[in-house]
Order: structure tokens, then sequence, then C-alpha cells
């Protein structure tokens, strides 16, 4: 076979395999991306043909939702009648109860537990003492180069591996005929979903591990295939598929369809109350918050409501800066904008005009600290002190767990911990991404933050606004990054809000803007913050606000604090101490679920506030704010399918997958972590790389979910014509609707807000049609 048709092979076989994201910016990304050209059930039986597992609800979580009123019964006997399934529900129940299948894969134990050795050992990040002789070289060659000293592989059959890749491949697949070579590189592709993804991602990132020590799909699919060849492995697997396979995923399909429908159905008739009665508040606010559109927002946005003349909004929380952010502290730069787009700008910090002195402290204590860790890791890894400094440190150590164990609530100090950041000292400077030029013209600021008061349908300034970012903080949690913004490529989304403000209160900028249309008073001040989703602490980074405004933020500070207050009591079900609990849960480090991140998203509404205001969403829901009336060509609503409308996609199936089959297609439990080279996480030895959330993300027990996996619902309040038209331009947006990766319903203001649902090739039906 030629070099051009193995990598076509390689290519085609690996774009059904999602990329793994690292750790340290764990993006929660559809794991099945791939497969999205496909419709939904298809990709699923093809899923579970190529890498195995379970990728629909089981039996018993579709029971529970049935039992408890979740699948309405009506909708359900439709459904099934729909479909034309001849059972009834309780009859569909016991032939599920046949399915005997198991969620865990078909493991090539033996040739994953040689193969995961040797990727764990040249993918490290530095968290191995001793590293791999000859990385550099890339990983087939660095891999024939010390194999020798591999016990368990044949040092004859070594011995006759070509000197190169392509034809490694082509040496073992010579031994079978040329119509199963494509089967076999697709299987063996899909053999480690989770190491495969992690090639993707170093591949398509360009990260900087990837430009240090090359690995490319050709030189991992020649490595296993040797390796294979040399253990004397059965190298080509026959398919698996089987009809009463399909015939059990046909009727837990019309089941979730059945589900959907039903939360459908509610969660409309919500939305219908609301929009009868939507007019907006006629006085000034005392201020105005942008949080993000994160599901977690919704909760604190309604308590900060509560407390006074606020106004809030939702917005994607990279808040439209495609950029990436060079961290202060470690020098490193991460994507701080959704994946799917391509970072344009590079955000750093340099120091304010008069804290320059400040700043060159701060980097000398870093500094200072960042030796100290050295050292102690040297001295811990060392041979010759790692035993003496056990025995001389370990008393200290012992105090220090035991108040970590007991007291982990009075070790968190937020003030402190501000207080030691260098936001008071530094501005976010933003430039081009591949250029010296460290600044950018005032025509491409002012579009900056013009694309954010359109997209949102800005028409008063209150004096204060405040653009709040979130993150999360805990402890112990190798997944912490998962609950970060993921419209921040799961970074902390402070920094885009800091360069947002920034950007606004900027003098050039509001004059720009005003000579096209928009008129900033002068007494409006941006400020940037940080919304802390495990406390529902909302930290202001106002060290530039002016003494005018001091009285006004001093209040809107009390009253933060006691939204954080009435937040962390209904979120938590506390009301005594409730702050003091979230603190516990944040930084013990015992504490598997310091907060329930996105679990139990399922809806997404693209509209005024005003349409949600009246009622609890239950962190049900991701928020857009949208004026449909001040967007007559939709190019606003246009950005906003195209961009959050996918990530939340993205979100909402990779909680999907990690709910239906944890083991698979999620994280696993975290009693059995192990993290390796500082990027993943693995169980046991020879594990596929974990490619999703954990058990503790989305069950309550190990039996029981807490998250509802349902396709996500995206309510849009607009004319169905502006919609149709967005689909008919964006086929990508109209290929996940009419494969049904995702719901749309639209709220039609020129029709009485009836509203519709989406159903296939721009037809529509009315929602309100089945019974509720």
């Amino acid at each position: 076979m030629t070099t051009q048709n193995i990598s076509k092979i390689i290519e085609e076989a690996s774009s059904v395999i999602g990329k793994t994201w690292p750790l340290y910016a764990f993006v929660t990304s559809n794991p099945l991306s791939g497969y999205e050209k496909l419709h939904f059930t298809k990709a699923v039986n093809n899923a579970e043909n190529l890498v195995g597992g379970n990728l629909y609800p089981d039996v018993a979580t579709l029971e529970s939702a049935w039992q408890t009123g979740q699948i309405n019964h009506e909708v359900l006997k439709t459904t099934l009648t729909e479909n034309q399934v001849q059972y009834d529900p309780s009859e569909c129940l016991e032939i599920l109860k046949t399915d005997e299948r198991q969620n865990d894969k078909v493991y090539n134990k033996d040739l994953d537990r040689i193969f995961v050795k040797w990727l764990m050992a040249f993918l490290d990040e530095g968290l191995a003492e001793w590293q791999m002789p000859a990385k550099e070289k890339g990983f087939f060659k660095a891999w024939q180069i010390v194999a020798k000293y591999d016990k368990e592989i044949d040092k004859n059959i070594l011995l006759t591996v070509p000197n190169h890749s392509i034809d490694a491949i082509n040496w073992v697949l010579n031994d079978f005929p040329e119509n199963e070579h494509q089967d076999i590189i697709k299987h063996h592709i899909a053999a480690l979903p989770g190491w495969a993804g992690y090639v993707k991602y170093r591949l398509d990132e360009k990260s900087q591990w990837q430009e240090k020590f090359n690995l490319t799909l050709v030189d991992y699919l020649a490595v296993r295939l040797s390796i294979a060849k040399c253990i004397g492995f059965k190298i080509f697997k026959e398919d698996n598929t089987n009809q009463v396979k399909t015939e059990i995923n046909n009727l837990k399909y019309f089941w979730l369809k059945a589900w959907e429908e039903s939360f459908q159905n509610r969660f409309s008739s919500q939305l219908k109350v609301n929009t009868k009665s939507s007019d907006k508040p006629q006085t000034k606010p005392e201020a105005q918050l942008v949080f993000c559109i994160d599901t977690r927002s919704e909760l604190i946005r309604r308590n900060v409501e509560s407390k006074g003349n606020y106004e809030t909004f939702g917005y994607a929380g990279f808040f439209g800066i495609a950029m990436d952010y060079e961290n202060l502290n470690t020098g490193q730069n991460l994507k701080s904008c959704p994946p799917i787009l391509d970072s344009a700008y590079k955000a750093r910090e340099i120091n304010k005009s008069d804290k320059k002195q400040k700043l060159n402290e701060y980097l000398l204590k870093q500094e200072k600290k960042q030796f100290r860790d050295y050292f102690l890791k040297r001295i811990k890894n060392m041979l010759p002190s790692a035993f003496g400094f056990v025995e001389g440190s370990g008393v200290f150590y012992g105090f220090l767990m035991l108040a970590r164990t007991l007291f982990p609530e009075r070790l968190y100090n937020p003030k402190k911990k501000e207080s030691q950041s260098y936001e008071s000292i530094c501005d976010p400077n933003l430039g081009q991404i591949n250029s010296t030029d460290t600044q950018l013209s005032i025509k491409e600021k002012t579009s900056i933050v013009k694309s954010a008061f359109s997209l949102l349908g800005w028409t008063t300034f209150a004096d204060i606004i405040v653009f709040a970012g979130h993150g999360s903080h805990s402890k112990n949690n190798p997944f912490a990054s998962s609950l970060d913004c993921g419209a921040c490529a799961a970074s902390p989304g402070r920094h885009n809000a800091r360069m947002l403000a920034k950007l606004a209160n900027e003098k050039d900028v509001r004059q720009q803007l005003k000579h096209e249309g928009i008129d900033i008073p002068e007494e409006t001040i941006f400020i940037g913050a940080e919304h802390n989703t495990t406390t529902d602490e909302i930290v202001l980074f106002d060290s530039h606000v002016p003494e005018s405004h001091a009285k006004k933020l001093k209040k809107l500070k009390t009253d933060l604090k006691s939204a954080q207050t009435t937040a962390t009591k209904e979120r938590l079900s506390v009301q005594q101490n409730s702050i003091m609990t979230a603190r516990q849960k944040t930084n013990d480090w015992s504490e598997t679920r310091p907060e329930w991140g996105l679990a139990k998203n399922k809806a997404f509404v693209i509209g005024s506030r005003e349409l949600t205001k009246n009622f609890n969403l239950n962190g049900d829901s991701f928020l857009h704010s949208y004026e449909w009336q001040l967007d007559s060509n939709g190019s606003a609503l246009e950005g906003i399918m195209q961009g959050p409308m996918v990530v939340t996609q993205w979100i909402n199936n990779h909680y999907y997958f990690s709910s239906v089959d944890n083991e698979n297609y999620g994280g696993g439990s975290k009693i059995f972590h192990n993290i390796t080279g500082k990027f993943g996480v693995v169980m046991g030895n020879g594990s596929d790389l974990k490619i999703g959330l954990p058990l503790q993300s989305v069950k309550e027990t190990d039996d029981k979910l807490y998250h509802q996996p349902l396709r996500l619902s995206v309510y849009i309040h607009a004319p169905k014509n502006r919609i149709e038209n967005i689909l008919s331009k964006n086929e990508n947006l109209k290929q996940l609707l009419d494969n049904e990766w995702i719901y749309l319903l639209c709220i039609d203001p020129y029709e009485e807000n009836t509203i519709y649902r989406y159903k296939k090739s721009l037809d529509w039906e009315t929602a309100s049609t089945k019974k509720l």
C-alpha cells in the first residue's frame, strides 16, 4: 500500500475519533464529533460497533424517568405509535431488560498494556523524573532505539522492523489480504480512542510539546502494529454487529425522544407564560452585570437581581475576544476562546503606569516561589535525600495534612488569594497573535467592544457595568479545568472580562463608538470580575474605579455578598453558614464533588432576560441575551448560532455520553484515577486515556444519575424566517439539526410568540400541538 493510501485511510479512521484535551485545558467536547455528519442513531451504532460501549440511557434510568413523570405517558405512547412499535411501555421495558450487553470494551489486553506503556513514556510532560531517551527523534524512531530493552518484545522479530513508520505499517499489513487493510487500520486507531484523541489534540493545536517531541498518527499506528507483530498478537478483528443490538437501540432511542419532547413541552409552557408579560423596567439600573451563558450563571443572576435594581445579561464567557492568554506566573500560553475559533489575538499582562516597582517585587516573589517548589521536588525525588527529607519533615506535613482534612474551610482565604494576585498592579494588553506589534488599532478595539453591545442588544448604560467571567476553585481535582469556562477553552474567564472592560474604558474607543451610534455616558465605568462558581463569590477587579463611584461600588459589593449568601443557601440546601460550607467543598482535598458543574444542562435560551426571569431554571439552561428587534439583518443571531450554540452542543453531548457510558466515554470513578504525564488520567495498567467527566460529576451514586442525559433544546426568540435564512447559509448548523444532535425551537414574535419545533430540511411543527 502506498504512503498516500495509508495516510488517507489513517485520516479517515481518525476522523471519527474526537480530541482528548489535556487536564490543564479539559474542554468538554463531543466525543463523537467525527460522526456529526451522520444521524445521531447511525453515529451511535457505528461508534458502538467500532469502539464499544452502550450510548443510550440504560433501562433503569428510562424506567425511573417514566415512573416519576419526566417522560410523559401520553407523549411516550404517541412516539411509540408513530414509529410503529407494537409494544406498550411496560412491554418495552421488559424487552429492554433482556439486553445483556456489558459497558466494558473488549480490550486487547496485552497489546494495549505494552503500547500504553510506551505512549506514557514518550508523551510525559514533566511528571516522570527520568525522560524517555531519543524523544526528539519522534515516537517511532525513539521506540525503535529503546524497544530492545523491553523483555516482552521478541528481539528477533524486532530486528526485522523497517526503519520508517510507513514501511513498518506495510510490513505488518502484507500478511493480510488488501481488502482487509482498511478495517485493520480503523480498528487499531479506534482501539484506544483516548490516546489517539490526545495525539489528534497535539497535532491540531500544535502544542509546545508536539513541536518539541513529534508524534503523528502514522507513527502511532506503526508502533502499535509493530508491537502486535512482535508479541504474536492477533491483529485482525471481525465485525461484531448484531441485529438484536440494533432493535434494542431503536427502542431506547424512541424512549429518549419521548423524554426530550416531554421536557420541551414543560419548558415551552413556562416560556409561553413569560412572553405575555415581558416589558422591561424603564428606570436606569443601579448597575448592569454581564455573566457567561453558563448554566451556573442563572442562579447567581437571579439572586443578584433580587437584591436591587440590577440588570443582568448573558454573553459567551470569552466576551467576543478570540485570544490566547500568557500567564504571568508560568509564562504558559493557553487558549482563552472557544476551541472552534482560531485565536486572532494574544493577551499578556503589563504593569499599570504607577505600579512598575510593585510588579518587579511580585515577579521576584514568584521567582523565589518557583525555586522553592523546584528545590522541594528535587529533594523529594533524589535518591540520596528522599528518605532523610521524609523523616525530617514528616511531623510538619502530618500537622498540615490534619488541618487540611479537618478544617479545610478555615484554610481557604479568598481575600488573601486575591490580594496576592497581579490584577491590581497589571492591566491586560492585547496584540495580534503572530505579530511583534503589541498594540491594536482603535478600529480593531472598537470592533471588539461594539460586537459585544450589538449581540446583547444594549440600549441604556448604568454608571457601573460589570463583565463577570467565571472560574472554579477546587483542591486535589485533576479535572478542575473542566469546571472553568467552556467558551474560554477550559480556562477562567476573568482574563477576557478584564480585557473587554479595559477596552470599553478607553476614551478613544468610546469616541469612535459614539461616531458609530453607541453613545456611552462619561460617568459609566466598566469593571472586570470573576464569578467563582464553587462559592458563588464575585470578585471585582476595581483598582481603576474613581472616587466618584466609591459609594455605588460599596453598595454593589454589599449586595453581591448578600447574593452569594442566598445563592449558596439555595444551591447547597443549607440554611446556616452556607458560604463556609461552600468554602469547605472548595478547599477539601477529599471532596469528590466540589460542585456539579454543568450537570443537568438541557436547554439554551437565546433571547431577552424577560423570557426566563420569573422562574427558577434549576441550573438546566444556558442563557444568551438577544434582542431580535435590534438585529434586523440577523447578523448578531447568526454569530450566536455559529459560536455559542455549537459550543453548548459540545458541552451537552459531552455530559450526555459521560452519563450514559461513564466507563468508556466518561472519566470513571475518581477513586481509581492515576494521573499520567501531567496531561491525562488512566485507570490501571494498560488503560485508555480517559476522555470524559468523572462518575462523580454526573452521578449521585454509582447507580443513580444526577445529570439527565437529554440532547440540548435550543430556544430562539426571533422571527422564524430569520432563523431559516441563517440555516440556509450555514450547512453545518442545518446538519446538526437534521441529524438530531440538538433540537431547535423558535419563539416567533410575528406570530404571537407561538413556539415552533424544527423537524428537518427547514420544516417546522407547532410545539404546542403535542399533549402537555
